[in-house]
């Protein structure tokens, strides 16, 4: 692993630091959004986890192209971090996007003005689609991605020797049950080919935490739940407002207590589990010290994971009676099959039927309002 100057507090070292994981918890709402943002940031000791003399890029998530309420990381989210971290020191911010195979980068930072905050705060973003990617081969023994790409995968070289802040939304997801922090580097780190890994979905986003720590010597997250999704995530979910605000260097723990906001066990979810197991973060919800608000009764009562007819038949492949012949649908050309059929079901039929309906009541709260003034 290459070693990283050393500054202040950040100089902690990741065994250290993982002996107490600390959350923080704040409640918001839009005319105080920012000065929020901050205070979680604060409160979650932020600056104790990013050393200031390197560059830290924003990892934006965008699970759509399209607008859709608790989908992707909000402008409000983006803006806070940004006015807190120059407050806080940090000169070099880098905007950090990524595409997939049916989401177009470009496209979601318009529409979930991204983009907007950007040229407000002029920060030129980086897409790593569009970057060097090198081969890499973690010094972790890895759970699962060694088997799936039994010939290496490789990494955006841009990422290497940078903090990094997650930008995850509170949401459910139809493979992992819910999404954050850990989740959130999955579109970064790997390649256009990442769909080869949902059948091992849990182990490989407890591979990635690990490469995670190789590779960046300061690590933190920053998760907006002023809207939180619940059911078939991260695209058909239905939203709901929560106005909460979570952050914290340990990526488990974040996850951990946005899970059991949720009201999922979240020792239950395969991925925080194993990464507690292996000591790589703390999942634990009764030793992660909460700060803020007191959140310890608080349970949304969401109902875990649902499907849409498209999720169900990606399960058929991935865990059901057509996992013999997953290698030849995902890994050949008829994938494109399955990515003509995504696009098709959630932007040609479920967002005009369905989707457009609750975006439009969410344009009509306060967060809506907000949203559109951008």
């Amino acid at each position: 692993m290459a070693t990283f100057p050393e500054t202040g507090p950040a100089a902690l070292d990741q065994e250290s630091r993982a002996g107490h994981s600390k959350v923080a918890v704040v409640y918001t709402r839009p005319e105080t959004v920012f000065e929020d943002y901050r205070r979680a940031m604060e409160l979650a000791d932020c600056e104790s986890f990013l050393p200031k003399d390197l560059t830290t890029l924003l990892k934006i998530n965008i699970s759509w192209q399209h607008y859709y309420p608790a989908c992707s990381t909000t402008p409000w989210q983006l803006e806070g971090v940004i006015k807190a971290l120059n407050g806080f020191g940090y000169p070099d911010l880098v905007p950090t996007h990524n595409g997939t195979v049916v989401v177009d980068a470009r496209e979601g930072a318009f529409n979930n003005k991204h983009q907007a905050v950007e040229e407000k705060y002029g920060l030129e973003s980086l897409h790593l689609e569009e970057t060097r990617w090198m081969d890499f081969r973690p010094k972790s023994e890895m759970l699962v991605l060694d088997k799936v790409y039994p010939d290496g995968f490789q990494i955006p070289e841009a990422l290497r020797g940078k903090n990094i802040v997650h930008l995850p939304t509170v949401k459910t997801h139809v493979f992992t049950t819910m999404t954050g922090a850990m989740k959130n580097a999955f579109g970064g780190l790997l390649n256009h080919r990442r769909h080869w890994t949902h059948s091992v979905i849990h182990e490989t986003l407890v591979d990635l935490l690990q490469i995670q720590k190789e590779i960046h010597p300061g690590l933190f997250a920053v998760v907006d739940g002023t809207l939180a999704g619940d059911g078939p995530g991260p695209r058909a979910m239905r939203w709901h407002e929560k106005n909460v605000i979570l952050a914290g260097g340990d990526q488990v723990a974040v996850d951990a207590v946005s899970a059991k906001l949720m009201g999922f066990d979240p020792m239950s979810i395969p991925f925080i589990r194993i990464a507690h197991e292996m000591g790589l973060g703390c999942g634990q919800v009764k030793d992660i010290e909460v700060v803020g608000a007191d959140v310890s009764e608080v349970n949304w009562g969401f109902t875990g994971v649902e499907n849409t007819f498209f999720s169900l038949v990606q399960k058929l492949v991935y865990r059901g009676p057509l996992k013999p012949i997953e290698n030849f649908l995902v890994r050949t050309p008829l994938i494109t099959l399955g990515i003509f059929a995504s696009n098709f079901y959630h932007n040609s039929y479920w967002l005009p039927l369905v989707g457009r309906k609750r975006v439009n009541e969410a344009l009509k709260t306060e967060w809506g309002k907000l949203f559109k003034s951008y």
